[in-house]
Order: structure tokens, then C-alpha cells, then sequence
């Protein structure tokens, strides 16, 4: 199998590091306004990565966390006036409904990153010995120039990682760092804020340590493939990298990364911030999970694309198609021999999860189930067959 890795630029041959366990670790959501359809993306396509490594004989260690303290839920919770804890409480009680209804296997672990905090304050200790970072007024940050490779993974310049950090959230200008770039691991406690006690004082954790503390403790140090949103590029997967390796010494800290493409809606990324969602369960009232599943996976995981009201409609036929050629009685003549479409169809996933060939061919094999069943053919193998493929793309109806 091959995977597109971010770091690397391009596609490598993807085996797990221990040759027997994956170790995958993928950036949950911020809980609130959740489960829009970029969220369904992203861990619709870690779901069908998850199955067909599977699939190929590997055990597979998951996890996916929730970033329920950050500064954008305290903002939405301040907004809303209500508690942060209430209200990502909530929110992650809808993702899993969402995304258990859309048929998704769990993950092993799902930390909160509020639940983690004894890790977090383990790592940025490791990273002030190691001379990583440093304590300033009542924060902690990251020193980057102190790693000469931060800027690798997103390939931007200088100048462009200052713009974009002041864009999601850092601040450039703070009088307390050595450098712009620098970035938050602790920060001081502020009137209103949840905190917890450490060896700088009262606070809460940045939102880049989170991960990594999660990721290596449930993972351990290096892991195989980390995934999430394109949008997680910069600062969020390039601050992981710089402060995992350098507080646990040990590299590449991931050797896969991969991103999923930006889902589009009315010619503007779908965000929270823009309020242009079109949510998940919204979808699943008027459709089926399996024609979302099957319009999502139309698109490859890399591809930024416009989500149209009418695309799951479309592919409401083709689910159907699948079910209808699943469920045929099959007749006793000639032995209808599907080997090549399944050839076709691992061939398509090999290849960076190319989950557009996959469905076509699906619906392929579908098709000639449902001719030769009409021409007396024995089709239990090739039936057989379509479920095993149908299933490591998560599509229910076929059972």
C-alpha cells in the first residue's frame, strides 16, 4: 500500500513500523457545532484506512481525541453562557451518535485532552530540561529556533508561518516570547478560565501539546500515521512534530502524515467559524448512511471539493445497486467469476486510498452480479466477494 505522505511530498510504501501494529493517531474535533460533513470526511476516511489495514492482516491501534479545552470552546462556551465542560459534553455525545450511525469502528482510545493533563505537564517539563523551552511570565512556549527543521512539514517561509499563526490564533506580537513563532505549551491561568495546578503555576495546556501527549501515551513515542484536516498543517501538526520528537528524543515522530482535503460549501470552506455547516444528522434524516458514506468516498481524501445539497440523493441508486446484488438469490449454472474486480478494487486502495475507483468498481461488480443472476449463474462467490469489498469501505446495506 502506498500512502501520500505531507512531510515527504509524495507517495511512500506505507508497512507499520513493528511490521504488525499500526499505530494511527487522528485530531478529533473541538466539541461544539459538531458532526458537520468535513468532520464525517475526515473520519469516514481514517474509518475506511482503519478497515482495510485490517484487511491486509495488521492489528490496528487507534486513536482519536476530543479537544475539549481550548481557547475556541471557552469563546463559544463565554458566547453561549454556558460551561465549557457542558458544553463539549454535549457535542461529543452528538459526534459519537453521528458518527456511529454512519457506521464508523471506534477507536481504541477517544481521550479528552481535560483528562490528560498529568502527560502534558510531563512532556513541557521534558522539553524545559532539554532546553526546548522556557518559562515567561506566567506562560511556557516552545523555542523553534531550536529546532532547525520547524517549517518542514507545511514548507512555508518565515514570514508566511508568522501571518498564518496570527491568522489561527497565536500571537506574534506577545512581549513574552524569544520569537514570534514560538508557540504556547502553558498557559497562565485568566479570570473565567478553567485551570490546573503545575510546576509554573495555576493554567491550562496549548492546544498543539494536547496531541502529543495523547499521541504518545497511548501510542508511545513514534507512531505510524497521523491524520486530520488539512487545515492542521500549520502551526497545529508542525508544532507536534518539533515538541514531540524533542521531548521524547526519539524520530521521525510519525512516518506517515496524511491530510484530508478542505470540504467546500457554496464556494466557501465549510467551517465553524463561518457557520456554512451542513450537519451530519441533518444529511442522515432525508438519506441513508450508506448514500453519504458513498457521495464522500466520490471524492479522493486529498481533493478539496463543493458538497452539494443534491450529491447524496445520487447515491442513494448506487446503494441500492450494492443491496439489490448483495441479497439476489443466486441460481446454479455457471460459476460467475469476480477475482478481477477485486484485483481492481485492492489495486484502487493501494494507491493512496483512491476510494473513487473503489466505488466504480462496486458498482461494476454489482451490475454483473445482477446480470448473471439473470442468466442462471451461480454468483454466491462474486456476492461474497462484494460484501468483503463493500464492507472495507464501511457500506452497511450489503451485510
Amino acid at each position: 500500500m502506498k500512502l501520500y505522505d505531507t512531510l515527504s511530498g509524495k507517495k511512500v510504501d506505507f508497512t507499520p513500523l513493528d511490521g504488525h501494529t499500526v499505530r494511527m493517531y487522528v485530531c478529533g474535533v473541538t466539541p461544539y457545532d459538531t458532526t458537520h460533513v468535513g468532520h464525517a470526511m475526515t473520519y469516514l476516511t481514517f474509518d475506511v484506512l482503519n478497515r482495510y489495514c485490517q484487511y491486509l492482516g495488521w492489528r490496528v491501534k487507534y486513536v482519536q481525541n476530543v479537544t475539549d479545552i481550548d481557547d475556541d470552546i471557552l469563546k463559544r462556551a463565554n458566547r453561549d453562557r454556558d460551561r465549557w465542560d457542558t458544553l463539549g459534553d454535549r457535542h461529543t455525545r452528538r459526534l459519537v451518535e453521528d458518527l456511529s450511525a454512519l457506521g464508523v469502528l471506534w477507536p481504541n482510545h477517544f481521550p479528552k485532552a481535560s483528562e490528560e493533563i498529568e502527560q502534558i505537564i510531563e512532556l513541557t517539563t521534558s522539553l524545559v530540561e532539554r532546553g526546548f523551552a522556557y518559562p515567561s511570565g506566567s506562560n511556557v512556549y516552545f523555542r523553534t529556533r531550536a529546532d532547525e527543521d520547524y517549517g518542514a512539514l507545511g514548507k512555508y517561509t518565515r514570514e508566511q508561518m508568522i501571518a498564518l499563526s496570527a491568522e489561527r490564533g497565536a500571537n506574534p506580537d506577545d512581549p513574552n516570547k524569544e520569537d514570534p513563532l514560538d508557540f504556547i505549551l502553558w498557559q497562565g491561568t485568566q479570570p473565567g478560565e478553567p485551570a490546573w495546578e503545575s510546576p509554573w503555576g495555576a493554567g491550562r495546556p496549548g492546544w498543539h501539546i494536547e496531541c502529543s501527549a495523547m499521541a504518545t501515551r497511548y501510542l508511545g513515542p513514534q507512531i505510524d500515521i497521523h491524520g486530520g484536516g488539512s487545515d492542521l498543517i500549520y502551526p497545529h501538526h508542525e508544532s507536534e512534530i518539533a515538541q514531540s520528537q524533542h521531548a521524547c528524543g526519539a524520530e521521525p515522530f510519525s512516518q506517515v502524515w496524511m491530510h484530508i482535503g478542505m470540504v467546500r460549501y457554496q464556494g466557501e470552506k465549510m467551517s465553524k467559524s463561518l457557520g456554512n455547516l451542513v450537519l451530519a444528522r441533518d444529511v442522515l434524516r432525508i438519506h441513508t448512511p450508506d448514500a453519504l458514506r458513498l457521495y464522500l468516498h466520490s471524492h479522493h481524501y486529498r481533493d478539496s471539493w463543493n458538497y452539494r445539497d443534491t450529491g447524496p440523493a445520487e447515491f442513494e441508486g448506487v446503494a441500492s445497486l450494492l443491496k439489490e446484488a448483495a441479497r439476489l438469490d443466486s441460481r446454479h449454472g455457471y460459476d460467475f467469476e469476480a477475482a478481477g474486480f477485486r484485483a481492481r478494487f485492492l489495486e484502487a486502495l493501494d494507491d493512496d486510498l483512491d476510494t473513487p475507483k473503489a466505488i466504480n468498481c462496486l458498482k461494476e461488480l454489482a451490475s454483473e452480479i445482477i446480470t448473471h443472476t439473470g442468466e442462471g449463474d451461480n454468483v454466491r462467490g462474486a456476492q461474497a466477494q462484494l460484501r468483503e469489498m463493500a464492507g472495507i469501505l464501511g457500506v452497511q446495506g450489503v451485510r
